[in-house]
């Protein structure tokens, strides 16, 4: 695991085309920004064994994948 320390509106930068900004520090709270492709999702790390269990599910109803992405993205509540 990599350790970073960063500031309000610094940017950490992985790969090419993802950008992750500390938006503001509260306390012990972090607020962090992602700018990534549309292709990218991304996920709170608590919902992503309801993502997995809903994605068979969804398999197994007969759904395409990208209904099934479709579906995992707005449990996921979108992104702006």
């Amino acid at each position: 695991m990599l350790v970073l320390s960063r500031k309000t509106d610094e940017q950490i930068v992985i790969g090419d085309n993802i950008r992750v900004t500390v938006v503001s520090i509260r306390g012990n709270q972090v607020r962090l920004g992602f700018e990534a492709p549309p292709e990218v999702l991304i996920f709170r790390q608590e919902l992503r064994p309801e993502l997995v269990s809903h994605e068979s599910s969804a398999a197994a109803a007969g759904l395409n994948q990208e209904s099934a992405d479709r579906s995992s993205l707005l449990l996921a509540g979108g992104r702006d």
